[in-house]
C-alpha cells in the first residue's frame, strides 16, 4: 500500500483569516485506505465545515493542540507556510524535527518567507511547496497553485467590488445613468481569466494585459479589452507556456504600455506571476498616485512578493487614496470550495510522492524536482536560491535590492 507505515499531521491553520484546511474527510478516507494513519487537530476543518465527529468517522485520530500533531507525525500537511503561532510564543518550524517532511503552499521565493526557508533547512526538515508543481499534464490533478488561482481571482474581484465605493454594473435611476466600473486585469493567466470571467458577470467594463499572446486570446474570449504590452513572445514565455522573468528594459516598457489604464480604472487585479520567482512589480507608487481617489489594487500576486509597490502583506491599506489589498491568503476566504480543491490535489501529489511508504525527494524527478525547497540542511529550491542572491537582511527586515 501506497502510504504504508506514514503517519500524516493536520494541524489546525493558524494564519489570520486561513479557513483553509489541507484534508477533508474524503482524502483522509484514501489515505488510511493506503495505510496511512491520519491525525487531526481537534478544529482543524470546522471553518470549512467539517467537524471533528466527520473526521473520526472515516478513521482520523483527533488530537487536542498542535504539539502532539507535530510531535507524532512523519509527514505535515499544511496549506499555508509555517507561522509564529503567538500562543505558544514559538514557531511552527521550532516544533518539528528533524527529518520530518513537510508539504504545504511554502512560496519560498517571497523576501518574507527565507527566513521560514532557511530555518527550515537547519532543522533538517524536508520540504516541498506545492506551487512549485509544473504545468505537465500528468501533473495537472495535483496542481494546487491552478486550482487556488482560480479561487483567488474569483474572490479578489468580490473583495474588490466590496471596498469600491460606485456600482460595478452600469445603472439607469431616476436621476441618470451611473457608468459601469473599468476593471483592469494585469496576468490573464488562471486567475486573471477567473478575475475577469467574475467581473463580467458583475457588469464591469473589462480590460486586460499579459505578456503572453496566448493568455491574450483567452482574454479576449471573455472580451476584455487588450491592452498591448509590446513585449515579443520570445522574451516573454518560459517553460509549460508559463511567464518568463522579464530583463529591466522590458519590464519598464511593460509598465509604460500599461500606465494610462492603470489611471482610468476603477480597480485593478495584479496576478502576474513566474513560477517559483518572486512576483515582479508591474504597478510602480508612482502609476498608484495616477489613480483615481477611491479606486481599488488586489494584489494577488502577494504571495510571491506582489506586483505593486506599495502592496502590504497581509494586510488591506489606504494610500494616496487608493486601497490596497494584500490579502495573503484570499482562497481561504472561500474555505469550502478552496479546501475541497486542496485537499485533493495535495493527495494527488502525495500519491505521486510516495512509493510504498517512502518519501521520494528525487531532485532530478520533472514534477518533485521543482517543488523540493529543503533537503539534507540544504536549501535547495532554485526559485528561492535565485532570490535570496538578490536580498540582504538589514535591521530585522528583509531588503531587496
Amino acid at each position: 500500500m501506497t502510504f504504508k507505515g506514514l503517519t500524516f499531521g493536520v494541524p489546525k491553520e493558524i494564519m489570520e483569516h486561513e479557513y483553509r484546511v489541507s484534508a477533508i474527510p474524503e482524502t483522509v478516507t484514501e489515505f488510511i485506505a493506503q495505510g496511512a494513519r491520519v491525525l487531526v487537530e481537534s478544529g482543524a476543518g470546522e471553518s470549512a465545515h467539517h467537524h471533528d465527529d466527520t473526521y473520526r468517522k472515516v478513521g482520523a485520530e483527533i488530537v487536542v493542540g498542535s504539539d502532539a500533531i507535530f510531535e507524532r507525525s512523519d509527514v505535515i500537511l499544511k496549506v499555508k507556510e509555517p507561522q509564529f503561532d503567538t500562543r505558544k510564543n514559538r514557531h511552527e518550524v521550532a516544533m518539528m524535527r528533524k527529518g520530518q517532511t513537510l508539504v504545504a503552499f511554502l512560496h519560498p521565493a517571497s523576501p518574507a518567507n527565507h527566513q521560514m526557508v532557511r530555518d527550515l533547512a537547519e532543522h533538517g526538515i524536508v520540504s516541498f511547496t506545492l506551487d512549485g508543481v509544473p504545468r505537465l499534464t500528468n501533473a495537472q490533478p495535483m496542481d494546487a497553485l491552478t486550482s487556488m488561482s482560480t479561487v483567488a481571482g474569483y474572490k479578489g474581484v468580490i473583495m474588490a467590488a466590496d471596498q469600491l465605493g460606485c456600482f460595478m454594473p452600469m445603472t439607469n435611476t431616476a436621476v441618470g445613468m451611473v457608468s459601469a466600473a473599468q476593471v483592469f486585469v494585469v496576468g490573464a493567466g488562471v486567475a486573471g481569466l477567473q478575475a475577469l470571467a467574475t467581473a463580467k458577470r458583475l457588469g464591469a467594463v473589462n480590460f486586460a494585459a499579459d505578456i503572453r499572446p496566448e493568455a491574450m486570446e483567452q482574454a479576449k474570449s471573455l472580451r476584455a479589452r487588450i491592452v498591448e504590452t509590446g513585449v515579443p513572445a520570445e522574451v516573454a514565455i518560459g517553460g509549460g507556456g508559463y511567464a518568463k522573468a522579464l530583463p529591466q528594459e522590458w519590464l519598464a516598457r511593460e509598465q509604460e504600455a500599461i500606465r494610462k489604464t492603470v489611471a482610468e480604472s476603477d480597480i485593478v487585479i495584479l496576478s502576474a506571476l513566474v513560477p517559483g520567482r518572486i512576483a515582479p512589480v508591474i504597478v510602480s507608487e508612482d502609476m498608484v498616485k495616477g489613480m483615481k481617489p477611491g479606486s481599488v489594487i488586489v494584489d494577488i500576486a502577494i504571495d510571491q512578493g506582489g506586483n505593486c509597490a506599495l502592496t502590504e502583506p497581509g494586510r488591506t491599506v489606504v494610500k494616496h487614496d487608493v486601497t490596497l489589498i494584500g490579502a495573503k491568503n484570499i482562497p481561504g476566504y472561500v474555505p469550502a470550495s478552496a479546501s475541497w480543491l486542496f485537499a485533493h490535489n495535495l493527495f494527488h501529489f502525495l500519491s505521486y510522492l510516495v512509493r510504498d511508504g517512502k518519501i521520494r525527494a528525487d531532485r532530478e524527478d520533472e514534477i518533485i524536482g521543482p517543488t523540493l525547497v529543503t533537503q539534507d540542511g540544504k536549501v535547495v529550491h532554485a526559485g528561492a536560491l535565485e532570490a535570496m542572491a538578490q536580498c540582504s537582511q538589514g535591521k530585522g527586515e528583509t531588503i531587496c535590492v
